[in-house]
């Protein structure tokens, strides 16, 4: 490994003013280190500072206070240059100023996983939401928010997998247990509802006489009222009759008798009258026809003018519209529009 040029720190420089060149004008080769100060880092890890340099006929490199082979570290951190005011200042541990400060949460974290990351989110809430109560007014400011947004989102990801990870022995539990019952819970359940289905025309039927019954009985049993009416008459006219006739009295006995047996007669034939549900079976185990409620739509446009402003027609609307949006398609009553936002 051999230095390109006399001046060890033009590469650098180069980079250092106009990043977007590496790969492009500042060419870039696997192992071939160029001198000048970098950063790195594992994945969703904090950047780390590197310093490569030539010194006495070979290269040398620093990552954090350590040592590394300079060919490997390069490929690493080849497209990162940093300032050596920022190399400096990553070096004694302050930070850098494109990226959130460490919350300060130590080293002794809770051994289980979920107390662990309670610990972590909050350092990272309270400083994430001392920061949003100002606005964002420099790059450096909207790279740490960035930051932060990933950060958090990593918190995110760790709970969805910790969360997916406790619960999934529940879960696959719950899915022995509800296959094991399946069958018995739904096809008993679906025979039974066939069987009612199945005496649906009997019981109907049934109705319809039942309904031909009630009315032929309604008719007699008016038939009988109106016979007790006349008879009641009959008696009160006979009680009025002040004889002492053996006959009359007679007479007006039998007429109050009469009166009497049509009016039991009249309640009797009420009573029959009254409508019987067509039912089978017998108690515990009894089925009779009900009447369900349900709506048969027959005009549509209509009928969605009349739900348009309930919100779960709203809400699905909101959807469906989106979606066209989103593939382009523009129908009538919206318009598709766009803005930019952080993501």
């Amino acid at each position: 490994m051999t230095a390109q040029n006399d001046d060890l720190w033009d590469w650098w420089s180069k980079a250092l003013a106009n990043p977007r060149e590496i790969g492009k004008s500042l060419p870039v080769h696997d192992g071939d280190a160029q001198q000048g100060y970098y950063r790195t880092r594992f994945k969703d890890k904090p950047w780390e500072p590197v310093a490569i340099w030539f010194e006495d006929g070979k290269w040398l490199a620093m990552r954090g206070e350590h040592q590394v082979d300079a060919s490997d570290i390069w490929n690493f951190a080849c497209r990162n240059p940093i300032t050596y005011e920022a190399y400096t200042k990553a070096i004694e541990g302050a930070g850098w100023d494109d990226e959130p400060e460490a919350p300060a949460i130590g080293h002794n974290l809770p051994s289980d996983p979920f107390e662990a990351l309670q610990v972590e989110f909050a350092a990272e809430r309270e400083q994430a939401e001392a920061f949003m109560k100002k606005p964002i007014t420099t790059q450096a400011e909207a790279d740490r928010a960035a930051i932060w947004s990933k950060r958090l989102s990593t918190i995110a990801k760790k709970a969805t997998d910790l969360h997916k990870v406790e619960k999934q022995p529940h879960l696959d539990a719950g899915r022995n247990v509800d296959n094991k019952w399946r069958e018995l819970k739904e096809e008993p359940d679906a025979i039974s509802k066939k069987l009612k289905r199945h005496m649906d025309a009997f019981l109907q039927e049934e109705a319809r006489k039942e309904r031909e019954r009630q009315a032929a009985a309604r008719l007699e049993a008016d038939r009988i009222q109106r016979e007790a009416d006349a008879a009641r008459v009959a008696a009160e006219k006979a009680a009025a009759i002040n004889d002492n006739d053996a006959a009359a009295i007679a007479a007006q006995n039998n007429a109050i008798a009469e009166a009497e047996r049509l009016a039991q007669q009249a309640a009797a034939a009420e009573r029959e009258a009254q409508a019987r549900n067509a039912s089978a079976g017998r108690t515990g185990a009894k089925v009779s026809l009900r009447t369900f409620v349900f709506a048969e739509i027959t005009d549509f446009d209509a009928l969605l003018m009349a739900l348009k402003d309930r919100p779960e027609i709203k809400e699905v609307v909101d959807t469906l519209a989106n979606r066209a949006a989103r593939s382009g398609v523009e129908l009538a009553g919206m318009a598709i529009r766009s803005e930019q936002r952080a993501a």
